[in-house]
């Protein structure tokens, strides 16, 4: 039987059915421990709907060939559903097809930045400025380029509710800063960036930007020719697609401009023992056999999106946090990190004398899937005081009933921890 179609509405006022939506994700409908899943977890990865399922497995079973390298009838196909989802993609993102590389997730997009973009420009005395709610892939790499240049990297403080306190930034926004690397949405507090505001003041001061979109390319309608920005990076497997997907966007000028990061097949025009003649961007950055079913299916996930409309996601979304937020303020002991306006449907967590593991641990035991740890972002929890959170993170397909069984959950496990 097909899944339901999302564009099956609900209301008059063009909201999709989320009951409809939801039964078209198959793993939503299993158990856990004999109890029904709560999938809050959504941050890490997001679940796949029976489309993009169907769309890879469609590939693998009638057109199942490598791309760009064959003239016969497979490899056309399979050539056309790769070039197909770029497309898709760069209408999602309004952007350029040709300004978009297709590569495994937005920590490959920002260590390409960082090797073929900041290495062979950045020296000593130049500067990195990235923000204190940094995932690990946008600290990371600048601090290998920063050890191999002289450069230094420089942090954008924020403020104790989690917002980017935008005056120090623009303080910091010397002659010293070349680049500036900063989050769309926070993964660990849901601070969502003015990153169109944060880009024009970086190019009023000739800074180089990148924007990490990972946790905003899921949540809401995104415009990076609007953002204004120099690189914005995304992951598929996020925003409903397979894993092994994503992309980086860049400036024209830039892929122009940028030696390969990687060598091998496909990403040359001609190559003899005297030299290589590199391809045309985006292609000379996508060396090998990529993901191709991969990239099909996150092709199925960006029609998918399209046509439950992202202006209904993040509404969604936001119903359904301000019910969470409700809920969680009624649980004594309960700290949240991360209370900045407008943020994403995104909540750290703590239970005073609970550690956050242990909390998880017990959680899964009543069905309920969170993340717990560092997010992949000490420097923040470093800056909050603690050595880890609770984090339970929602996407449209979660509801209001499974809110209310969370927090059951909680208060169940708080009990049992004393």
């Amino acid at each position: 039987m097909s899944a339901p179609h999302p564009h099956s509405r609900a209301d008059g006022d063009g909201a999709p059915d989320w009951a409809r939506v939801r039964a078209g994700f198959p793993l939503l409908e299993r158990q856990v421990h004999g109890k029904p899943l709560v999938y809050f977890d959504n941050a890490n990865t997001g679940q796949k709907p029976a489309a993009v399922i169907e769309a890879v497995d469609d590939f693998y079973r009638r057109h199942n060939a490598n791309v760009s390298r064959a003239v016969h009838a497979l490899g056309t196909e399979a050539t056309e559903s790769y070039e197909g989802a770029r497309a898709k993609l760069a209408r999602f993102l309004n952007v350029r097809g040709d300004e978009l590389v297709l590569c495994s997730g937005t920590t490959f997009a920002l260590n390409l930045v960082a090797y073929s973009w900041a290495l062979p420009r950045l020296e000593a005395g130049d500067a990195i400025l990235v923000s204190r709610m940094e995932h690990h892939a946008n600290i990371v790499p600048w601090q290998l380029v920063a050890a191999r240049t002289g450069a230094t990297v420089r942090v954008a403080e924020i403020t104790p509710d989690g917002a980017l306190d935008l005056d120090a930034l623009r303080a910091a926004m010397t002659p010293e800063v070349k680049l500036l690397a900063v989050t769309h949405v926070s993964n660990v507090l849901g601070t969502v960036n003015p990153v169109r505001e944060i880009c024009r003041e970086a190019r009023r001061r000739g800074i180089v930007t990148v924007v990490d979109g990972s946790q905003a390319a899921p949540h809401r309608r995104i415009d990076v020719a609007a953002i204004g920005c120099d690189f914005y990076a995304i992951t598929g497997h996020k925003m409903c697609g397979p894993t092994g997907t994503g992309a980086l966007w860049a400036r024209r000028e830039h892929l122009l401009a940028m030696p390969p990061f990687i060598g091998g097949g496909e990403m040359i025009k001609e190559v003899s023992f005297d030299g290589t003649v590199f391809n045309d961007p985006p292609h000379k950055f996508e060396a090998g056999t990529p993901n191709i079913a991969g990239f099909v299916g996150l092709g199925a996930a960006v029609d998918y999106l399209d046509a439950l409309g992202m202006e209904h996601v993040e509404a969604r979304e936001a119903e359904l946090l301000a019910h969470l937020d409700e809920e969680l303020t009624r649980i004594e002991g309960l700290r949240i990190f991360g209370t900045a306006p407008d943020k994403a449907a995104v909540v750290s967590f703590l239970i005073e004398g609970a550690h956050s593991h242990d909390l998880a641990t017990l959680l899964d035991l009543e069905g309920v899937a969170v993340r717990s740890g560092q997010h992949c972002a000490h420097p923040l929890l470093q800056y909050y005081g603690v050595a880890a959170t609770c984090r339970a993170s929602l996407a449209f397909y979660n509801t209001h009933e499974e809110i209310e069984r969370f927090v059951a959950a909680l208060r169940k496990v708080r009990g049992l921890l004393g």
